[in-house]
């Protein structure tokens, strides 16, 4: 099995919108800006995790995405699962492995019983002993824009005959 960009990508994700779910539903644009990774990209991450649970996401302005789970209940593993392909579809692979795959097999069963082992809420807590800043309010616009300057009214002729008239008053 390999940790593919997917996977890793999946999981930084995960660790932003856990560490900022706090404050209401996170903007996958804003996490698009501090991970550095495509929106469109990220789109195709979360709806795979909306999927099978992971996150739950939410509609309409200040809208965003939550954990669908306790962040305690989330591990590497099942981020690793809900982004990539399962083994069985993974078929030019069993093509090259020949006669040890049972080897790959067992290798790929091993790493998904570590990456089980680790929670996210393990992971948010790495992050925070490490000094991670993370905004405590949410940065949302106004619902009303604030009214237009009111135009500045002149006295002085608009027009050459306005200015004409002004000499013969």
């Amino acid at each position: 099995m390999r940790v593919s960009t997917k996977s890793r990508f999946a999981v930084n994700a995960m660790i932003d919108l856990a560490l900022r779910q706090s404050a209401g539903p996170v903007a996958l644009a804003s996490i698009s800006q501090r991970q550095k990774i495509s929106l469109s990209y990220l789109e195709q991450l979360f709806s795979h995790m909306r999927r099978v649970g992971l996150v739950e996401s939410t509609r309409g302005p200040g809208g965003g995405y939550t954990l669908g789970r306790d962040v305690a209940d989330i591990t590497v593993a099942d981020i690793v699962m809900a982004v990539d392909e399962p083994m069985e579809d993974q078929r030019e692979d069993e093509r090259s492995m020949g006669m040890s795959r049972s080897l790959w097999q067992g290798l790929h069963a091993t790493m998904l019983d570590q990456m089980a082992g680790i929670s996210l809420q393990s992971l948010v807590r790495e992050q925070q002993d490490a000094g991670v800043q993370v905004e405590t309010t949410p940065r949302r616009r106004p619902l009303m824009s604030p009214p237009p300057p009111k135009a500045v009214r002149s006295l002085a002729p608009n027009s050459v005959f306005a200015f004409g008239r002004s000499f013969a008053a």
